[in-house]
């Protein structure tokens, strides 16, 4: 028995790219309008057009056909443009080499082919050229008109989708107004507190500075103090040797007057000897007078030096009351260095969310400012269609009412047609879905961009 390899499920190449064209072929002929169709429309618009023009289409015409379209879907126009092109040319030439080598018509008419393809792709026509505009065929022409008369009919039917949803990004861009003011606001708050931390910083070096040299004289007076406490303690030790020597001296004055008294009838025997004694007593007399006034001079020396003494502990009591005040002076000051610490720690925490929060905000303006673009050129869209359909609702039955005579005469193109429009249905009834996919994500998108508004507001006011 023979070994068969396993054969790949994936079809070749080739087969793929003809299975894409049969479903495009298949598409088109779904989304495919007849000519007169095609040519009312058209005509609706203001613009006259006929079916000789549609069979040998005029680029000119072609050109004029989907500038309005691009005006109705986008909002632009040669002119729209015109800026933007004019100052890339200069870029690229020079202002004086950009009208010469870059004529306006040719480059207005290409920055305007940049816009129009982008709403082709989002139509359903992936291969628009610019081909199409300068060299257009009857069966292109009536494949991409077919195409954005479907698209435009489909935007007709979402008009109270599109109008919702302006008006959720209308608010939703007056909100991040307010948050932008808000966080101006906040930011000049924050400005105001740097600056006062820089004033707050700026007195606590001051003070710091006044603390050490506080803490300096401190030491100094308390050295000084013991100093005095010494000399204090010295000076009562050497009073009360003084105050004993002197009672001493006393008691032996009083023993030598009394001894005195007694021998002084003794004496008075013998002139010479009471001469001689009365010599010596005299000597002595003098010696401790001499001796007593050197007392009496130190005991004043020793009042007067008591008397400083008494002053300078005076000095030294106020001395503690200061070093105690300082004492507290300097425990609020840390206190206060405490409190500053840890305000600038939650200034440097507010900036750092500060900062994710502007990053956040800066990405939420960049979605909001696309949705709010692309609402806008919906919103006035839908309006001028709207009003536009009013006053063609009239014409259009008209049309229908010669339409169902077309109808009933030719009753095999109706068939034809009736399982086109099935078709038609059934892909409209998918893009529909599509869109309202689109649109759920949206309301998805808008209900995490308010989330994310109302975190950053909780933020700021935790900060504030």
């Amino acid at each position: 028995m023979a070994f068969n390899p396993r054969m790949s499920i994936l079809p070749p190449q080739p087969q793929q790219s003809r299975q894409r064209k049969k479903e495009e072929e298949a598409a088109y002929a779904n989304m495919r309008l007849p000519d007169r169709e095609i040519v009312g429309c058209i005509n609706e618009l203001g613009i006259p057009f006929t079916l000789a023009d549609l069979q040998k289409p005029n680029p000119i015409q072609v050109q004029m056909i989907f500038e309005w379209f691009g005006e109705l879907l986008m909002n632009k126009t040669r002119q729209t443009v015109d800026p933007a092109m004019r100052a890339a040319a200069e870029d690229v030439c020079g202002p004086e080499l950009g009208e010469a080598m870059m004529p306006s018509d040719t480059r207005n008419l290409l920055g305007f082919y940049v816009s129009l393809r982008r709403l082709m792709l989002d139509c359903g026509v992936n291969d628009f050229s610019f081909n199409d505009l300068y060299k257009p065929t009857h069966d292109r022409l009536v494949r991409m008109l077919s195409y954005v008369i479907n698209f435009v009919r489909f935007r007709e039917s979402q008009t109270s989708v599109i109008d919702e949803h302006c008006n959720k990004a209308e608010q939703t861009k007056a909100r991040i107004e307010q948050l932008y003011v808000e966080n101006q606001n906040m930011e000049a708050q924050l400005e105001e507190m740097r600056h006062n931390r820089s004033a707050m910083e700026v007195l606590v070096q001051e003070k710091t500075v006044r603390n050490e040299e506080l803490k300096k004289r401190l030491l100094e007076l308390r050295r000084s103090q013991e100093k005095v406490a010494a000399r204090l303690e010295e000076a009562k030790t050497k009073k009360g040797e003084l105050a004993a020597e002197l009672e001493e001296k006393t008691a032996t004055k009083i023993a030598l007057k009394q001894e005195s008294a007694k021998l002084r009838p003794y004496v008075l025997q013998s002139p010479s000897a009471l001469q001689a004694s009365l010599a010596e007593l005299s000597n002595t007399l003098n010696n401790d007078k001499a001796h007593i006034d050197a007392l009496d001079r130190r005991s004043r020396a020793l009042q007067t030096s008591t008397d400083s003494f008494s002053v300078v502990a005076s000095d030294v009591a106020s001395c503690i009351k200061l070093l105690e005040e300082i004492a507290i002076d300097l425990a609020k000051e840390e206190e206060e260095n405490v409190k500053n610490a840890r305000q600038r720690d939650a200034l440097t925490e507010r900036g750092a969310n500060v900062r994710e929060v502007e990053r956040t905000e800066a990405l939420l303006k960049r979605q909001l400012a696309k949705w709010a673009d692309r609402t806008a050129q919906l919103r006035t869209q839908s309006q001028e269609k709207a009003q536009k359909a009013k006053e063609k609702m009239e014409e259009l039955r008209a049309v229908h009412r010669k339409l169902t005579e077309e109808r009933s005469e030719k009753g095999k193109d109706i068939e034809r047609r009736r399982v086109r429009i099935e078709q038609t249905e059934k892909k409209m009834l998918d893009l529909k879905e599509n869109i309202e996919n689109e649109v759920h994500a949206a309301h998805d998108e808008y209900l995490k961009m308010e989330a994310h508004i109302k975190l950053y507001i909780t933020e700021m006011e935790q900060a504030i």
